[in-house]
């Protein structure tokens, strides 16, 4: 497994979150997840740090308003590999809404 901490940004939002890669590294890992249902997967699990609120699937976020979360889940899911890990994965800006995307307010 592989484990990211993550800055989810978007209009007026700043959420903290611990991205994980359920994929087995080693056999024993593997066999593990594959008990839990992953099998040969490669998820993302993801951990809201202030509510602990955490899904691996980007559809079962249930919030106010679940655009910020499901589009930011759908986005490391596909681009977990090559984000940095202390990214900051801006909804607006992988929406195509703004031109350029957001720095962090915490890692500089």
């Amino acid at each position: 497994m592989q484990i990211k901490l993550i800055e989810i940004r978007d209009i007026g939002t700043n959420i903290q979150a611990l991205a994980i890669k359920m994929s087995g590294e080693r056999d024993e890992e593997f066999t593990f997840l594959s008990r839990a249902g992953f099998g040969n997967s490669e998820l993302v699990y993801i951990i809201k740090i202030l509510t602990q609120e955490a899904h691996y699937d980007p559809f079962e976020w249930r919030c106010r308003d679940p655009r910020t979360m499901f589009n930011a889940h759908r986005y490391i899911q596909q681009h977990f590999d090559e984000l940095p890990a202390y990214a900051v994965v801006d909804v607006e800006y992988i929406l195509g809404e703004t031109d350029k995307p957001k720095t962090s307010e915490i890692w500089r």
